[in-house]
């Protein structure tokens, strides 16, 4: 792993997961729900296949009725309320163990950061400017667009972070905490460390070809701050 991180120019951090637990003081089930009943006022609940029906994430939701129906309304609509929902989820959300020191550290190394994340960029910064990190990845956040089609596994957020912070792929690492995230990675031809708050999701991450898994990033914040890391 250190040989993963030293020769990082740049890294790029998924946001839910990784920087913070986003809907632990503010449920995804019940944004899901809500989203649910905002289709069935516009009296378009047919558009929601089994799985939107009984999901408790509402990016779910979102995907299912976009990809039903593209550019449309309701879509638009339905973007508009999560992006709602995840900008006062982020106003309580909870910081992942070691993150905070972890993005401060990588800055103090010179290592330029990034976010790439299928949420809200509103939500992303209204967080990171509550604990004071914002500036760390100013003009750097890069988070879903209306067209849904371009969410992770796509890697549209990481290519306009890569061009954003001027890095080339392979002097970038991705630090994310899901499947999509491997792909998206794969797909820019960026490395990927996979981070894992138990042992099911590290499990599930490693079926999806994940080389290097950590369960605290603790182990990242030692690694940066090892003598050889500079």
């Amino acid at each position: 792993m250190y040989d993963l991180i030293s020769s990082a120019e740049c890294v790029l951090f998924d946001f839910d997961g990784p920087v913070c637990r986003l809907f632990s003081g503010h449920p995804s089930a019940g944004i899901a729900q809500r989203m649910r009943d905002l289709v069935a006022e516009h009296g378009q609940e047919r558009l929601l296949g089994e799985e939107a029906r009984s999901t408790g994430d509402p990016q779910v939701v979102l995907r299912t009725v976009a990809a039903a129906r593209p550019g449309g309304e309701l879509a638009a609509l339905l973007e508009q309320a999560l992006t709602e929902e995840e900008m006062r989820a982020a106003a309580v959300a909870r910081p992942t163990p070691y993150a905070d020191p972890l993005v401060q550290t990588l800055a103090a190394t010179g290592r330029r950061l990034a976010v790439t994340t299928n949420n809200s960029a509103r939500a992303a910064e209204l967080y990171l400017t509550g604990r004071r990190l914002a500036p760390y990845f100013s003009g750097h956040i890069h988070g879903r667009r209306p067209d849904t089609r371009l969410l992770k596994p796509h890697p549209d957020c990481l290519h306009r972070a890569l061009e954003s912070t001027g890095t080339r792929p392979e002097r970038a690492l991705m630090i994310g905490d899901s499947p999509v995230d491997l792909l998206a990675a794969g797909a820019a031809g960026v490395r990927f460390l996979g981070y894992a708050r138990n042992g099911g999701k590290a499990e599930q991450l490693r079926e999806a070809g994940a080389s290097h898994v950590v369960t605290s990033l603790q182990d990242v914040l030692t690694a940066v701050r090892t003598p050889t890391f500079g």
